[in-house]
């Protein structure tokens, strides 16, 4: 049986922030078919990752992709308290943990179009030895065969090892970075434990990037600015 669960983004990104998404959305798809579960992973806490995973999600649904969004952040899920979920839904530590057994149970269908989402489900004590399971990776092998893409939102790697662990059932990895908060040190140090867990580093997706303080972006700022301003003039003396 079909399960629905409204959700409610209050975040309003604008026009270069759309842009940018679509962007993402169409490098992702060249990156061919075969790459088909992506695992977005970050170095620290609070650098956009679980945002950009949403909004990559509604982006390729837009495309007419069958989308999955997988909460595997078992330990710290914002997806509830940010996109105002106000019914009690059921998620991957219950299935992992064998308190559901189906997994049609945790999956529900969203009001975005072809994307549906998998929430984390309740904070567990082993998040890393319940996605080291071979459930999990049955689990994923079987959602592979439904869905044109599926993305899996996990841990910061700074301090954990779980999304290193999830990354062995995915096809490759973006990792988000926050502008000038991580260290090229510490990037590469979490791209080389992706890589040692079998999951190809796709790319990287520069998040929070200051336009007023770069020049480079503040050039295309205006430039976009200056779009948009044409774009309205057209549209108004289409109406007069």
């Amino acid at each position: 049986m079909d399960q629905r669960i409204l959700l409610v983004d209050g975040k309003k990104g604008g026009y270069l922030y759309g842009e940018a998404l679509k962007t993402l959305r169409t490098n992702l798809q060249f990156c061919g078919p075969q790459i088909r579960a992506v695992l977005l992973t970050s170095c620290f806490p609070d650098e956009g990752k679980s945002d950009i995973a949403f909004h990559l999600a509604v982006e390729l649904g837009k495309a007419g992709k069958r989308t999955l969004l997988l909460d595997a952040d078992i330990r710290k899920s914002v997806y509830l308290t940010r996109y105002m979920v106000s019914s009690e839904v059921s998620g991957l530590s219950q299935f992992l943990s064998g308190q559901i057994k189906s997994l049609e149970q945790i999956v529900y269908q969203t009001n975005y179009a072809n994307m549906d989402i998998i929430f984390s489900g309740p904070t567990a004590p082993n998040p890393s030895e319940l996605l080291g399971q071979k459930l999990f990776r049955d689990m994923m092998a079987v959602l592979k065969k439904q869905y044109d893409y599926i993305l899996v939102d996990t841990p910061p790697m700074g301090n954990l090892i779980d999304a290193a662990i999830a990354g062995q059932s995915c096809d490759g990895a973006l990792l988000v970075v926050e502008s000038g908060k991580a260290s090229y040190k510490a990037e590469q140090k979490i791209k080389a434990q992706l890589e040692k867990s079998g999951c190809h580093v796709l790319g990287a997706v520069l998040n929070k990037v200051d336009i007023q303080q770069n020049r480079y972006y503040s050039s295309y700022y205006r430039k976009y600015k200056e779009y948009d301003s044409y774009e309205e003039a057209a549209e108004s003396g289409a109406q007069e």
